[in-house]
Parts: structure tokens; C-alpha cells; sequence
């Protein structure tokens, strides 16, 4: 018995895939979900975990921002982290078993 593929449907899909792993190709961007994945971080926090200098740090966090991937929380003066549910938060939950806790 044949499954009819929705080509079209397929297609979009592999497209959000694939930019998906686009942004996920940055070992900094990496890093930073990874931590993410465990708890909202605010930079600070997130600057003294990974030794990933203020400049590289607000740049990727920008790139995270703007594709959707985390949000945002003011308290004070600091901005906490989040990562969003959805694709990216089951991508790095794979990756945090494989990768992240072997290294922690």
C-alpha cells in the first residue's frame, strides 16, 4: 500500500527544516540554546556561563531573537531569555542529551 505524499506540503516543511539548521549551524547560538533549554537566563548570566564576549553575545542573541527562536523579559534593568516551544526547543532537547550533559 503507497501513502500519497503531499509534495507541496513536504516541501515547505524541508524548507523550514532546513533554515532551521541554518541558525542552528553557530556554536555560539548552540551554546547559548543549549543553557536555554534548562532555564530562563538573563545575559549576564548567560555572558559568565559561556565566556561568549558582550559583542558575539548581542549578536547572536539579536540573530535567536529575530528568527523567532527565543523571547524576551525585561525585570529591572536585566532581560531574561526563554527559548520557545515548538521545533527548535525538541531539536536542542535532543542535542542537550547527546552533546550538553555529557559536557557539563
Amino acid at each position: 500500500m503507497s501513502v500519497a505524499i503531499d509534495l507541496p506540503a513536504m516541501h515547505q516543511s524541508a524548507e523550514a527544516a532546513s533554515r532551521l539548521m541554518r541558525i542552528l549551524a553557530n556554536a555560539d547560538r548552540l551554546m547559548l540554546l543549549c543553557q536555554l533549554t534548562q532555564q530562563e537566563l538573563c545575559v549576564s548570566e548567560l555572558e559568565s556561563m559561556l565566556d561568549i564576549r558582550q559583542p558575539t553575545l548581542s549578536q547572536q542573541l539579536t540573530v535567536l531573537r529575530e528568527e523567532g527562536l527565543v523571547t524576551t523579559r525585561r525585570d529591572g534593568k536585566k532581560i531574561y531569555y526563554q527559548i520557545v516551544p515548538g521545533p527548535a526547543l525538541a531539536v536542542m532537547q535532543v542535542l542537550y542529551q547527546q552533546f550538553c550533559q555529557a559536557a557539563g
